[in-house]
């Protein structure tokens, strides 16, 4: 009974809640509705009042700007491995990248509004660029960007910092080879590049010595002149063969090594050329042949060549070492075959400067600025 009696008595409370929420519900229905059929009336008319300028970095608008440059240190050598930052004052947000081994960053995809480039760098002093105001689809590159060595333990970071820049130019240089084989690791696009410590000049030689073109050269050599019976004290068949071939290897290291890595690390030279790449044709000739004579010091100025003069003796007089005794020189013969050689290193210079950039893989697209006075007839080059 109290089961029955509990259900009768709840249900005029059901029924009478029911009545009150029909009517309710019907009013927010019709409410609703009428705001609806406004909505999808008046929808025209708002869309038309809206402002046709695309809001910064939106996604209904594709960003099709860009910001780039190129960070360098202050003598003018690229720096890369830079963080540099964008950051959006209007959108209040950040991007970031890395300065490629160019030295070059760009951020693209960028809408239109307000920007600022910062820029962090082991060694020097974060930089902070002004303002920049991009319109749709514009672009805009940064220029001047030459970062300061830090103030704070100048001594250590700038060691540091010289020390680690050399070693990603480095890298950068055994990566370009003559039509994408032939090494073309002592050549240098970047014209104040950073100057090489002893054993990063013993490593450069070591490296282009035990690249595998250089036992293909030494081969190829070795029957050219077995096939013409040069060095005829070796004899023929492939014992004359090995010969040849060790004799033609070891003229290539003994001459990398001493030109390219001893007499610079002693006389504190770079053993590198430095690529001019403008000017007229007759002041890039002339520079090239004065290579061979002059050179870049350790410290920036040009200096007498000592090394690559005295390294092409020395590999001569060397050479009558392991020579058969039939094919030995005397030392007025060895004097003309390193003269020779350096006649010799004069036309591969003027081959670097006007046809191997053209027809090398991973060169930089240009060369850096120089600041160092040039040898006599090089005018520096120009951006």
């Amino acid at each position: 009974m109290r089961k029955h009696e509990t259900v009768r008595s709840i249900t005029p409370l059901l029924i009478a809640a029911f009545l009150v929420a029909v009517p309710v519900l019907k009013v927010r229905a019709q409410s609703f509705a009428n705001r609806s059929v406004f909505a999808v009336i008046s929808a025209p008319e708002a869309t038309e009042s809206l402002p046709d300028a695309p809001v910064p970095d939106s996604p209904e608008q594709p960003a099709s700007g860009s910001i780039q440059g190129t960070v360098m240190d202050p003598n003018g050598a690229v720096v890369p491995g830079a963080h540099v930052t964008l950051d959006n004052r209007d959108a209040k947000a950040q991007r970031e990248t890395l300065s490629d081994d160019n030295g070059f960053f760009n951020f693209t995809a960028v809408g239109p509004g307000r920007f600022r480039v910062t820029i962090a760098s082991r060694g020097f002093e974060p930089w902070v660029g002004p303002e920049i105001v991009l319109q749709p689809g514009g672009s805009y590159e940064q220029s001047k960007i030459n970062l300061r060595i830090a103030s704070a333990n100048f001594d250590v970071e700038a060691i540091s910092s010289t020390y680690e820049l050399a070693e990603e130019q480095i890298k950068v240089e055994e990566k370009q080879r003559v039509l994408g084989v032939i090494p073309n690791f002592y050549t240098s696009y970047v014209w104040n590049a950073a100057p090489l410590t002893s054993g990063q000049k013993f490593r450069l030689a070591l490296r282009t010595s035990v690249d595998p073109i250089s036992f293909v050269g030494a081969g190829v050599t070795a029957g050219i002149e077995q096939w013409q019976n040069y060095m005829s004290g070796y004899g023929q068949g492939s014992e004359g063969y090995a010969k040849r071939f060790g004799a033609s290897y070891a003229d290539g290291f003994i001459g990398a090594m001493i030109g390219g890595a001893i007499l610079p690390s002693v006389l504190h030279q770079d053993p590198r050329y430095f690529y001019k790449g403008s000017g007229s044709i007759m002041s890039r000739a002339l520079y090239a042949i004065s290579t061979v004579a002059i050179c870049k010091g350790d410290n920036g100025r040009w200096q007498p060549n000592y090394s690559n003069v005295l390294g092409n003796l020395a590999s001569a007089g060397i050479s009558n070492i392991y020579y058969p005794a039939s094919d030995r020189n005397s030392a007025r013969v060895t004097i003309d075959n390193a003269l020779i050689g350096t006649a010799e290193g004069a036309g591969a210079a003027l081959i670097q400067e006007f046809l191997l950039k053209k027809i090398s893989r991973g060169t930089p697209p240009s060369p850096g600025k120089p600041v160092a006075s040039p040898p006599p007839g090089a005018q520096p080059p120009t951006q």
